[in-house]
């Protein structure tokens, strides 16, 4: 791979220049259609981690992004120093640094933006239904006499898209189609964007849990497959994932892993001790001989001794509550020592990572890869196993099971010539997006009835996966009756 393609500037409509008084970079230019979008702002209403939380200091999906943005820039001007330096790479030319790093800026906003409401738990619960139901429900195709599963009208991999859904395939849809900016090419962005945030540049139906990292989940939709070809071909990738999504997922690790462990001690599910403890049980008093798990240990134990200074720092000070001191200034501690070894990460497997056969997390065999496990170990244990989250996504499953439910059977007959919606269903298709109902007509001409089909359900799982968490409650409650 080389650095001229893969930061291609390109966009999938073409358009003419503007002035020469607009001096922004192309990728400059993303950040601002970025921030400005109605899809990005309704992040500061979908769950992070606490779901529907009231409180002004625990995380939203938005403010999240906004750190991942921050981490995955200052990773971007770290590795493009290396390689400038160090690599010493041809290809990388020194205004490369910048355009690194604005792709890495813009990239981790976008990164979460295909996330439907209440999380990483709300696709599952999309997953979950369609697994169920694909065979339950019925449908008659147009010249037809009988009505026949789902699972038997739609190809392999269309059913796949359903039962694999995948916020990150969401997100490449959203921003080249969904985002109804100025026509139906979504945002528009860059193709060097477009491909750094496909995390798994595989189809539905090529998803392997036990195999390379590219390929554990889906990257696309079948109804996006051209949009991903192209940007796939301008970018010379082949399959292989753009070196600067590397560096999305460490930024994306060490945001949230950190974030987890601050928001779950200010929430109470976990105090300083607590922390502490967790955090001497796994280190290892017999350090081994080999000198790379000898500097790994070293690491972590540098990090307890920095929790540990900090708390006694705090009580010096005479601050109102030392824990909390402590625990925040740990937390960016912890995130310069990942930064740190996600950079090492990137520079020591370089030529790896650019020949396209690196496979693993950037953290794997640094000093970081103890802390990055170690903090998520945490996080699961005292927080996303907890009775007050699982009693929401309880609740979360209800609201979205109903949604999915009503919509799909709203829209089957939706848009097809001679049939007459129920009262019922005609007024729930009232309530979707009118912009997506504008793209499914857009992209759904000229198909056949299966894929017409196809892409009609895919409307209702656009339409849901836009719904901000408060949304999506209100409506349940609506369509349940209470007004």
């Amino acid at each position: 791979m080389q650095w001229d393609k893969l930061l291609c500037p390109d966009r999938i409509r073409s358009f003419q220049k503007q002035s020469s008084s607009d001096l922004r970079s192309e990728y400059e230019k993303d950040y601002h259609r970025i921030i400005v979008s109605a899809s990005f702002r309704r992040l500061q209403d979908k769950t992070q981690v606490f779901p529907l939380d009231k409180s002004d200091f625990i995380r939203t999906r938005l403010t999240h992004s906004l750190e991942v943005s921050s981490v995955s820039k200052s990773l971007a001007q770290n590795v493009g120093r290396s390689i400038l330096r160090n690599i010493k790479d041809p290809g990388f030319k020194p205004e490369n640094q910048a355009d690194i790093c604005d792709i890495l800026q813009c990239a981790g906003l976008l990164h979460d933006i295909g996330n439907p409401p209440f999380g990483h738990f709300g696709e599952t619960i999309i997953r979950s239904y369609f697994e169920k139901n694909l065979s339950k429900i019925e449908y008659r195709v147009e010249g037809t006499d009988q009505a026949l599963p789902l699972s038997e009208l739609l190809t392999p991999q269309m059913q796949n898209d359903f039962m694999h859904f995948e916020g990150n395939a969401q997100a490449l849809r959203l921003t080249t189609k969904l985002h109804y900016l100025v026509d139906e090419h979504g945002m528009n962005l860059t193709k060097a964007l477009l491909a750094t945030i496909i995390k798994y540049p595989v189809s539905s139906l090529e998803i392997n849990r036990d195999g390379a990292i590219r390929e554990h989940k889906m990257g696309y939709f079948y109804a996006d497959r051209e949009v991903f070809e192209e940007v796939e071909k301008a970018t010379t990738l082949n399959g292989r994932r753009h070196p600067l999504t590397f560096l999305l997922e460490a930024g994306d690790d060490i945001a949230y892993h950190t974030a987890d462990i601050e928001d779950a001690f200010k929430k109470g599910f976990i105090n300083y001790d607590q922390l502490l403890q967790e955090l001497e049980d796994d280190a290892d008093p017999k350090i081994d001989a080999v000198k790379n798990d000898r500097f790994k240990q070293s690491q972590y134990r540098q990090l307890i001794e920095n929790l540990k200074y900090r708390y006694k720092k705090g009580c010096e000070k005479g601050v109102r509550n030392p824990q909390i001191y402590a625990v925040q200034n740990w937390v960016i501690a912890a995130q310069g020592a990942l930064i740190y070894a996600a950079t090492e990460g990137f520079t020591k497997n370089y030529r790896a990572i650019m020949d396209g056969t690196y496979e693993e997390e950037l953290m794997a065999g640094t000093g970081g890869e103890h802390i990055n496990r170690k903090l998520g170990e945490i996080a699961m244990n005292y927080v996303f196993e907890s009775t007050p989250i699982k009693t929401i996504e309880i609740s979360a499953d209800r609201i979205l099971t109903f949604l999915l439910d009503s919509f799909v059977h709203a829209v089957l007959d939706y848009d097809v010539e001679g049939r007459t919606l129920s009262p019922i269903n005609r007024r729930l298709m009232i309530l979707v997006s009118d912009n997506y109902k504008e793209i499914y007509q857009i992209y759904s001409r000229g198909k056949d009835p299966i894929e017409k089909l196809y892409l009609r359900i895919m409307l209702i799982t656009d339409f849901i996966c836009g719904m901000t968490d408060s949304y999506a409650q209100d409506l349940y409650w609506k369509l349940n009756g209470r007004i």
